[in-house]
């Protein structure tokens, strides 16, 4: 039995969050000198999420490991862990086979569905520090992890930004069935399970992911296990090849249920992605007046974007200067319909590039147009629908999206409100 340490104890203090990549393998310092390097944590199943207890220390020239309990550490970085014990020689010790090591146990391991088929994998874990406990609350399994568990934890930080959603792909911990108490330590391969229990605790948007990931009769045994609430919202986070097989595999009237809970606008979505005759067959079985209103709004998702296009719009030769522009915007812009970006053609039309006007504004006065431009441009062609136009810009947040030609010619622009608008649009 350890004896008690007679050294300050104070436990680090304040909120973090961090993620056991950025620990593992720092080193642990006592009075700033390095005794070992971290190796696992030791957790406990403690109410929803389970608690860090201790650390487990390796070190070098065959020392023995130590097992620190967590109450010891002070500070907690990215660069070190710092711990308030007197002689390590007290925290000798190696983890008992009844303990539970997070990186050992959890770290690299399947999350599998209800029915023990391969999901996802862990590839990192988040802990976050509440009154001075180290809590662990979610998995990770995006392509970001998978790229700081390979060892590239810089190139993740150059493909991934923040606000990607395939940075991060987290799985809440209250997700996840409780690990087995009677675990053998470094024995046998533990998966991680999604109770259809804690189903409803996912996001829409994460459970969307997670179907996508399966096969088909898995995904399909998950949906039906859902809650009215919860399938309706996450049919509407499916990519549409998704939506389609789910909803050919479903019932009349059970689409029908869920599509009387959408607006017309996203049941329209919803069986625009299915072939005439189904979708024909559930407006059949829908109200008359809903399926009026769904009908009314897929006809004109079908449109094409050609007939809703604006040619009044800012247009310059490449040789234009910015400063040309900038003076006499006032007069350029005058009854045009699009005037947020400045559009780049030669002198037959051909689109060369796309300046918005923020970028047109801080540039320098004597640039010329072709010198500041974007020349790939987002854009949509004579062909395209109504729907299409929309998923392009929820796709890309832009205001408006020039039309082009089998030439590359620049036959006009459709701003962000009139598609929108039209393709929400049912009559009353």
């Amino acid at each position: 039995m350890m004896q008690q340490d007679n050294t300050n104890n104070t436990a680090i203090a304040g909120d973090l969050e961090i993620l056991l990549s950025d620990i593992l393998n720092v080193p642990v310092l006592r009075s700033g000198k390095k005794i070992g390097s971290l190796n696992d944590l030791v957790i406990a199943e403690t109410a929803k999420v389970p608690e860090v207890r201790s650390l487990y220390v390796t070190r070098s020239f065959g020392n023995p490991s130590l097992l620190i309990p967590w109450e010891y550490v002070h500070t907690l970085t990215g660069r070190g862990i710092e711990v308030t014990i007197g002689d390590p020689g007290q925290y000798e010790a190696e983890p008992a086979e009844d303990v539970i090591l997070l990186r050992d146990y959890v770290l690299d391991k399947k999350v599998i569905d209800l029915e023990e088929n391969e999901v996802e994998v862990v590839y990192d874990i988040r802990l976050i520090l509440r009154n001075k406990k180290l809590y662990v609350t979610d998995v990770d399994t995006g392509k970001a992890a998978r790229l700081r568990r390979l060892g590239f934890g810089f190139l993740a930080k150059i493909l991934y930004s923040s606000a990607d959603p395939e940075a991060e792909q987290m799985i809440p911990w209250t997700c996840i069935q409780p690990l087995p108490t009677n675990i053998g330590r470094f024995k046998g391969n533990v998966k991680l399970n999604i109770l259809k229990d804690n189903l409803s605790e996912i996001h829409p948007v994460d459970l969307a992911d997670i179907l996508e990931e399966m096969d088909h009769d898995q995904r399909v045994m998950v949906f039906s296990s859902l809650d009215h609430e919860q399938a309706t919202d996450t049919l509407e986070e499916i990519e549409p090849k998704v939506q389609r097989e789910i909803i050919s595999s479903l019932s009349t009237e059970k689409v029908v249920q869920l599509i009387n809970d959408m607006t017309p606008g996203q049941a329209a979505d919803i069986l625009s992605v299915l072939p005439s005759a189904e979708a024909h067959v559930i407006l059949d079985a829908m109200n008359a007046e809903s399926a009026r209103k769904v009908q009314a709004i897929i006809n004109r998702q079908e449109e094409k974007v050609i007939h809703y296009t604006t040619q009044k719009i800012l247009k310059f030769p490449p040789e234009t200067t910015v400063e040309y522009v900038q003076n006499d915007y006032p007069r350029h812009a005058r009854d045009k319909d699009v005037i947020m970006y400045i559009y780049v053609t030669d002198e037959s039309d051909h689109l060369l590039g796309v300046i918005d006007l923020k970028e047109l504004l801080q540039a320098d006065d004597k640039a010329l147009l072709r010198d500041v431009m974007v020349e790939n441009v987002i854009s949509l062609s004579t062909g395209s629908t109504l729907k299409e136009g929309a998923q392009e810009f929820g796709r890309y947040g832009f205001r408006a999206l020039p039309v082009i030609d089998d030439e590359n010619r620049l036959v006009g622009v459709i701003p962000y409100r009139d598609v929108m608008n039209l393709t929400h649009h049912f009559v009353e």
